[in-house]
């Protein structure tokens, strides 16, 4: 990615801060208090800074799903079901296989989470790649497909029966280990780095990888010089369903001990939005992802020690993505001033 592209997102982050920072004392707060209690309550103390990490890590994860579809030029809105299959699934693997060791136990579940974001992501790959079917559109209604399984089966089948609808507490074998107590941060943040360093290094370092890449960039082309494109466009899918599964699963596997129904509140579409403000750059995912973990963390504090509602969180992000819009708008404005001018000059000849 071009320099310009950081130089642009470094911007955005903090023309958002500012006007952020305006409309904090529009409605009669310190916005400097405001923000050194936003980033306290996100990176000093171990519960502080273990709440950002663990909602970090099914962030980033999220993000990383997003952006390796956009690799093969497929839009994956259907992180969030994924998550959901793959949340349950692994529940499932760590509650009713008995007498495993941890060493296998913790590997099956999450492996099995991944395989079935990845076939559920499947779906949508085959319908984009051999029937043109909008990949957007089925993976936004498949949204609610898998949700609505994974409700019926937490409330029937694979109930507690509890009073709130959740599966049986998984075996101490299945469970990640916590690495910042009294957070609910654990091992899982492992996996996810070791999961984006593979896939970074698989894009950008393996012949593979850049056929992936050639067939986002172009698929007739790609075609054209030998590479099975459909079948790129739905392994890709597949992958970023994959991830999305595991992001389900260590979430279960590490910070709830059972598949809660209705439990992302929205990570899917939160790691979405982290990719298209890291310009979908799988190197970008992390930090990006990081950033708004440690806004969403600390707006908590803020709220709690500032009155600052953390809605206004939720506008800053928004910001982001508003400024990111506006700069592919300036791209356009400015080929279409170039060409305007090249019209003219070729006139006057």
């Amino acid at each position: 990615m071009k320099k310009k592209t950081y130089i642009n997102i470094v911007i955005s982050i903090i023309v958002a801060l500012l006007i952020g920072a305006v409309i904090i004392g529009v409605m009669g707060y310190n916005p400097v208090t405001s923000y050194i209690e936003l980033f306290k309550g996100a990176l000093i103390g171990k519960f502080n800074f273990g709440g950002t990490l663990e909602r970090f890590v099914p962030l980033m994860l999220a993000a990383l799903a997003f952006a390796v579809a956009q690799q093969v030029n497929m839009a994956n809105v259907g992180v969030e079901g994924e998550i959901y299959l793959g949340a349950i699934t692994a529940a499932w693997v760590g509650y009713a296989i008995t007498g495993l060791p941890k060493m296998v136990h913790v590997p099956l579940a999450l492996s099995l989470a991944a395989i079935i974001g990845a076939l559920w992501a499947a779906i949508p790959g085959v319908l984009k790649a051999y029937y043109g079917v909008s990949d957007v559109c089925t993976t936004i209604l498949l949204n609610y497909v898998a949700t609505y399984i994974t409700s019926y089966l937490v409330n029937n089948p694979m109930s507690a029966g509890k009073g709130v609808a959740q599966t049986p507490q998984i075996q101490e074998s299945a469970s990640l280990t916590r690495i910042m107590s009294p957070s609910r941060a654990n091992t899982g943040l492992f996996i996810a780095i070791g999961v984006i360093i593979l896939v970074y290094f698989f894009f950008k370092k393996t012949r593979k990888g850049y056929e992936y890449r050639s067939v986002g960039l172009n698929n007739d082309f790609s075609a054209y010089i030998g590479i099975p494109d459909k079948k790129t466009m739905v392994k890709g899918m597949m992958l970023s369903g994959a991830i999305g599964g595991l992001a389900g699963g260590i979430e279960v596997l590490g910070i709830y001990g059972y598949f809660l129904d209705g439990f992302s509140t929205g990570i899917g579409f939160d790691g979405m939005l982290a990719s298209l403000i890291a310009k979908n750059n799988i190197a970008l995912v992390p930090v990006l992802s990081g950033f708004i973990a440690i806004l969403k963390q600390g707006a908590l504090a803020m709220e709690r020690f500032t009155g600052v509602p953390k809605s206004l969180i939720d506008g800053l992000i928004a910001m982001f993505i508003l400024f990111a819009t506006m700069e592919g708008l300036f791209i356009i404005k400015k080929k279409i001033r170039k060409d305007k001018v090249s019209e003219d000059v070729g006139k006057s000849k």
